[in-house]
């Protein structure tokens, strides 16, 4: 069964042997035409300039896509365009809770001119003026910590208020960030004037 046979076995078939006797085809067979080619098959082609032609072109527009983003960014946290806001900054919530933060003083946008004047004092010989430092490091940080909870407090309230349906969640820890961060280094850049009503 599985032994090879020999060449004489092998007898090569003329070419009239080889053809079969043609059919005409079956009706109900699957297949009614002949094969198409394989440019008929495939349909008309795509421009090649619609697609990207190797990974560095590839990899170029993505930079210049990225690059074109970071530009709208940075103009958007300068005049406050809500549309090309990063995440984080987007929403009434949050353009609410800068307003309110930005309408007002608070003591955490003063820490750290403070802090330098502080570390200023305890570096001096003098041990009156260091302890007189030690103090207002303490006093500094009750201010700011009551001036916080004040803020959140308020804050809150008003975001209740105002958009009682929105998402309220990081608002506040927000809000507290940025009173961390003097007025003129704050991103977005405020668009109310102190003492405005957000």
């Amino acid at each position: 069964m599985f032994r090879s046979r020999s060449k004489e076995g092998q007898a090569v078939k003329s070419p009239e042997d080889r053809a079969e006797p043609r059919q005409p085809r079956d009706p109900q067979a699957p297949k009614g035409r002949p094969t198409p080619k394989r440019n008929e098959a495939r349909g008309p082609r795509r421009p090649m300039s619609s697609g990207p032609m190797t990974r560095k072109d590839a990899a170029k527009r993505q930079r210049e896509a990225r690059r074109a983003d970071a530009v709208k960014q940075r103009e958007a946290l300068a005049g406050g365009d809500e549309r090309y806001l990063p995440a984080r900054d987007k929403g009434p919530v949050r353009r609410l809770a800068r307003d309110f933060v930005d309408s007002r003083y608070s003591v955490a946008e003063f820490f750290l001119p403070l802090a330098v004047i502080i570390l200023v004092l305890s570096m001096l010989p003098s041990p009156q003026l260091r302890s007189i430092s030690l103090l207002l490091w303490l006093v500094v940080i009750i201010l700011i910590v009551l001036d916080s909870i004040g803020i959140a407090v308020r804050l809150k309230k008003k975001i209740a208020e105002q958009h009682p349906k929105e998402n309220r969640r990081g608002a506040v820890a927000y809000a507290l960030m940025r009173t961390l961060q003097m007025r003129r280094m704050r991103l977005p850049k405020p668009q109310v004037k102190r003492g405005e009503k957000p």
